[in-house]
């Protein structure tokens, strides 16, 4: 996890960042690093394991569980559950529910993995800031892996966008209060 002490900045003296062409070789199917190079998989990484342990679960013959990575959850069985929607302003109260049948939710807030007013772990790359528009995401897809890479994606992508390329809804709660959300949401929303 990210805490405080946690920095993608290297120590000691510190080189210019290389072109993206200098440092990585795509041939359309893979993708590999042609120096040392830091990757942060943290938009997909705890959603991967959760898949990996779900995987494990169902090739053991289990038909029912729910697989919780922390947040990232991943549900299989004939029985939905319902997950709420914490507000990131006020974690006593939820925005809504989620219901999971057989397939995945992972968040994403502004509130987690937070060191002071105004700084949390969501980075817009074009500012080095974090981001101030969206405070929080939720994202539900068949596997934990997208829908955590796409709860982040909904930090600075349209959703609309991301609907053209991925099978999932979403919710999202912007700066000013007001909560926005994929008109086939299987769920609730209180806002």
């Amino acid at each position: 996890g990210y805490d405080r002490a946690y920095s993608l900045r290297p120590t000691g003296r510190v080189a210019p960042a290389p072109r993206w062409d200098e440092a990585f070789a795509w041939d359309g199917h893979a993708l590999t690093t042609a120096r040392p190079v830091r990757i942060d998989v943290g938009a997909a990484g705890k959603g991967y394991l959760v898949d990996i342990i779900s995987g494990m679960l169902a090739g053991a013959g289990h038909t029912e569980f729910i697989v919780d990575g922390s947040g990232d959850i991943r549900h299989s069985g004939a029985v939905p559950i319902r997950v709420a929607l914490e507000h990131p302003t006020d974690h006593t109260l939820a925005i809504g529910v989620a219901h999971l049948r057989g397939n995945s939710i992972c968040a994403s807030a502004s509130n987690r993995r937070a060191w002071g007013d105004g700084l949390h772990h969501v980075i817009d790359a074009t500012t080095g800031l974090p981001t101030r528009r969206v405070i929080a995401t939720w994202a539900v897809s068949a596997l934990a892996l997208e829908a955590d890479g796409l709860a982040t994606a909904l930090f600075f992508a349209d959703p609309t966008r991301l609907g053209a390329e991925f099978d999932f809804t979403w919710v999202r709660m912007l700066s000013d209060g007001r909560v926005e959300y994929s008109p086939h949401l299987d769920g609730e929303m209180f806002t």
